[in-house]
């Protein structure tokens, strides 16, 4: 039988749960509010950190957004029209094929 790294890591974790479990049995009770308040107080941060990203993620990619269509429109000054007429193609041909349709041809 032999030991991969998997295993190994999961005895070394194993044996760092122990420990941890071990050091936290041995604090007194004000050592370990501290220790949850600490634990807390860490998490908050981290946790506002997390919102503030989400929102700088949000305007970074509406910036990012709005320069890509600028740097289109630099290159190729007629990509909106040639966008309408791609897009609305597909409800022509529906409504052409409806309008026919209805004229009985």
């Amino acid at each position: 039988m032999s030991v991969d790294n998997k295993h190994v890591a999961a005895i070394l974790l194993g044996a760092a749960a122990a420990f941890g479990a071990y050091k936290y049995s041995n604090l007194t009770d004000e050592e370990k509010q501290k220790m949850k308040d600490n634990l807390k107080d860490k998490f908050h941060k981290l946790k506002d950190e997390a919102e503030s990203g989400a929102e700088n993620a949000k305007s970074y990619f509406n910036d990012l957004k709005d320069k890509a269509t600028t740097a289109l429109k630099e290159h190729f000054p007629d990509v909106e029209k040639h966008f309408e007429d791609f897009f609305n193609k597909g409800n022509n041909v529906s409504s052409d094929a409806e309008t026919s349709t209805a004229r009985g041809v």
